[in-house]
């Protein structure tokens, strides 16, 4: 096999990358929020607060900007009313999305405290399933008023004197057939439009985020078409599926491309039609690798991730920056014990193989994102969806790149998908010399791609080495490799 030849320029860039593209996101669904963000149980807890110290160090550590609460679906039947005040006087609700109880321990004030202590801004979801305008008004209105109005008073009176100044928001969540309150594509748009005309109205300094599908479906046109003059972000939700085949597995990430590549498209077009001159942009706020079957909603989604999980979300990451002038927001769901990289137990928690390569983007791929021409063989086999084998088959070898912030390295993502054979790479750059030593990260196993972590034995993790910038450098089967290299004279 000869060897794949990537080139670079750093000076062909295609946008900054925006951090906010390595956010999370947090719903009352299984053991996210009770048992996860928030213990008071646990000995690992702050007693005075209940929130998990550990889980808080570890969302540092990933730097996360942003984080997504409280659905998903749970937020179609969520009265954001029963979680604000005196504890013992909140209700217990039935949940209809997962099919369990919200004891409302957990609401909007506990919420916001714990996004000041892990460091991210608050984005909120707002229920328009059985919420209702008003509603919605609401907690708009608890969340940044700053007159002597009724809930802005209220958040006063609950020992909270500041605004929260929430900037983001996003009108309802998926209003699909599987969403409490479902809604046609064209009932949606007319009634979110009209609830972000008041919401504006009250506050003008807010951000909506409209709610879109997967990107190459009817619906994100007709949404568009309708709620471009009254948006900023569209929203995009995908899961890729394992399905017990690794090549399905990190193949999956190529649809959501598509998909991305799509929904520009429909967003020029919706401009272009409504006369909109602001710049409207992707908010893809739930992404993952999640099986149902494996991982079943309503018993909580606790996916037990393996090294094939961890490649297909480093070509989720890739996808994310080589998209990054349309994709500006990318939240990972979930951020604890559902489907999430990281899981607790009262007396602990364990990164899970996914945990790593997002710490190495979240960390080391900021800065510029750059065009990647690359020589690698296409993969022809099965796909989910089996449309991506026929419209957009992956390459084996993934690749994304950044020119650091400081302009000093080109950093080099690059994801070995080929579940049997070692590549060789000749990598080529355009009008520049880097030095004679690289720092590499990689994530692999010896043992394959069945290797899972565990609480005490965290397999997979990420090995970092100086190499000698070659002529040609290995990439191992079935690993996730980081290469930064120092640019001379910058």
């Amino acid at each position: 096999m000869s060897p794949i030849e990537i080139r670079i320029d750093p000076k062909r860039v295609i946008s900054e990358v925006d951090p906010r593209i390595y956010s999370g996101f947090t719903e009352h669904m299984g053991r996210c929020i009770y048992g996860g963000l928030y213990d008071p149980g646990s000995p690992l807890a702050d007693p005075k607060t209940g929130f998990r110290k550990d889980v808080l160090e570890v969302i540092r550590s990933l730097r996360v900007p942003i984080v997504r609460y409280p659905g998903g679906n749970f937020v179609s039947s969520y009265k954001w009313q029963d979680g604000i005040g005196p504890r013992e006087l909140r209700p217990r609700r039935p949940e209809l999305a997962w099919l369990g109880e919200e004891s409302n321990q957990f609401g909007t004030d506990e919420f916001m405290a714990w996004c000041k202590e892990a460091e991210v801004e608050p984005y909120i979801c707002l229920n328009m399933g059985t919420g209702t305008l008003e509603d919605a008004l609401g907690w708009v209105e608890y969340c940044n008023g700053t007159s002597n109005t009724y809930w802005a008073s209220q958040r006063r009176k609950n020992g909270h004197p500041e605004p929260y100044k929430v900037k983001y928001w996003s009108l309802g969540n998926e209003a699909r057939p599987w969403q409490v309150g479902q809604m046609t594509a064209e009932d949606y748009a007319k009634t979110a439009f009209q609830w972000a005309k008041a919401l504006k109205l009250l506050d003008p300094s807010i951000e909506l985020i409209a709610c879109g599908e997967t990107g190459y479906a009817a619906w994100d046109r007709d949404v568009l078409k309708v709620l471009a003059p009254m948006v900023k972000y569209h929203s995009l939700h995908q899961y890729t599926i394992s399905a017990g085949d690794h090549m399905v597995n990190v193949a999956g990430p190529a649809g959501a491309e598509k998909g991305i590549q799509i929904t520009k498209s429909l967003i020029e077009l919706a401009r272009i039609e409504n006369s909109v001159q602001e710049p409207i942009t992707i908010c893809f706020d739930e992404w993952n690798v999640w099986d149902p079957k494996r991982a079943i909603g309503s018993q909580g989604a606790e996916e037990h991730y393996d090294l094939s999980d961890a490649l297909a979300v480093a070509c989720w990451l890739n996808v994310f920056i080589r998209q990054a002038d349309i994709v500006k927001i990318a939240c990972i769901a979930q951020s604890v014990n559902v489907i999430s990289p990281v899981m607790t137990r009262p007396d602990g928690l364990f990164r899970q193989t996914t945990f790593y390569p997002l710490f190495l983007f979240a960390n080391y791929m900021r800065g510029s994102s750059l065009q990647v021409s690359v020589s690698s063989p296409i993969y022809t086999g099965k796909t989910r969806p089996e449309w991506i084998q026929h419209v957009c088959p992956p390459p084996f070898v993934d690749v994304s790149a950044v020119l650091s912030e400081d302009g000093k390295e080109v950093r080099l993502a690059v994801v070995n998908r080929h579940p049997e054979a070692d590549q060789e790479l000749e990598i080529h750059f355009a009008g520049v010399d880097v030095g004679a030593a690289v720092r590499v990260y990689e994530v692999w196993h010896e043992e394959g791609l069945g290797v899972r972590n565990w609480f005490g034995e965290e397999r997979v993790r990420v090995e970092e080495r100086k190499e000698q910038v070659r002529e040609k450098l290995r990439v191992k089967k079935h690993s996730f490799t980081l290469w930064c290299f120092t640019l001379l004279g910058a």
